[in-house]
């Protein structure tokens, strides 16, 4: 004899602006809130999503069916629930209240922050890296992040940063990427000093380098350097970088939002790994005789 599937359990309700979890989640916009209590604010469906899908602990899920955009929110409500996490569903006043976007999907989790050193980056045998230095805005950060996803980078070191990796505004422009790709920080001197030490080249934009950025061989092990627009990199990239490179200002502006820059670069990457290997020659090709002078 079937029997019917069970239904889900109901989640409670939240009704009151003046909840300690409503308190406790605003206060999280905060660094100093987040930084304390380790926790950070992922909201919106694909970001949720992302986390899930990449192993992030989601630790409490606040719901409102009202603000679903589509039809696949309930799903990954009861992925959430069955992976754990506290699971409260808001009225749409209260959840208008914790949401951090203009336009609330009605899905927003508390997870872990994410907090990683070079240490904890496990690198591949052709490792493909993505160096940003004092980057300010999150949404540079974040659409970085984006770019490093799409072009296939394994990592992205952030050097002495002036943004916090784990703001809801680097969550939101990543679209969920800050969980797809491996972000570590550390200073401009420890990085410098760990790539060397694994054999990583280094490729820094400047605007006042010789060589354009497709004339260097980027298919070995290679990390792509980018600086803020606002100041560029430090001395110590300038100095230490194994290679500058120029990408081309033809216009009147002098320099590419940080973004941009990263997209280039990373995409040259792309293109050079991807170029097809000319096949071998067949067995009775004609070789020409090397003469000697």
């Amino acid at each position: 004899m079937s029997h019917p599937a069970p239904h889900p359990a109901p989640s409670p309700l939240l009704t009151s602006l003046q909840n300690p979890l409503v308190k406790e989640v605003v206060r999280l916009r905060q660094r100093s809130h987040r930084d304390d209590s380790g926790r950070l604010i992922v909201e919106g469906y694909r970001e949720v999503k992302r986390a899930l899908d990449n192993h992030v602990p989601v630790l409490r899920l606040f719901h409102c069916p009202s603000l679903y955009q589509g039809k696949n929110e309930p799903v990954l409500v009861e992925r959430c629930r069955a992976a754990g996490a506290a699971v409260t569903e808001c009225t749409e006043p209260v959840f208008m209240k914790i949401a951090y976007r203009d336009r609330p999907e009605g899905l927003l989790a508390l997870c872990p922050q994410i907090r990683r050193t070079l240490s904890d980056l496990v690198l591949p045998d052709n490792p493909f890296l993505v160096v940003g230095e004092h980057i300010e805005k999150p949404g540079n950060l974040g659409t970085m992040l984006r770019t490093a996803d799409a072009a296939g980078a394994d990592a992205l070191i952030v050097c002495d940063r002036c943004t916090d990796i784990n703001n809801p505004n680097v969550v939101r422009a990543s679209i969920g990427t800050l969980f797809t790709v491996p972000v570590a920080e550390a200073t401009t001197q420890e990085t410098i000093a760990w790539l060397r030490a694994h054999h990583i080249a280094t490729v820094a934009a400047s605007p006042h380098a010789e060589p354009f950025y497709t004339d260097i061989d980027l298919t070995g092990p290679v990390a792509v350097i980018v600086g803020a627009e606002q100041f560029g990199l430090s001395d110590a990239w300038m100095e230490g970088a194994d290679h500058l490179v120029r990408i081309p200002m033809l216009g009147q502006a002098d320099s590419l939002n940080v973004a941009a820059a990263a997209t280039i670069l990373l995409y040259e990457v792309v293109r050079q790994r991807r170029r097809p290997v000319p096949p071998p020659p067949p067995d009775d090709y004609i070789r020409p005789h090397s003469h000697s002078p």
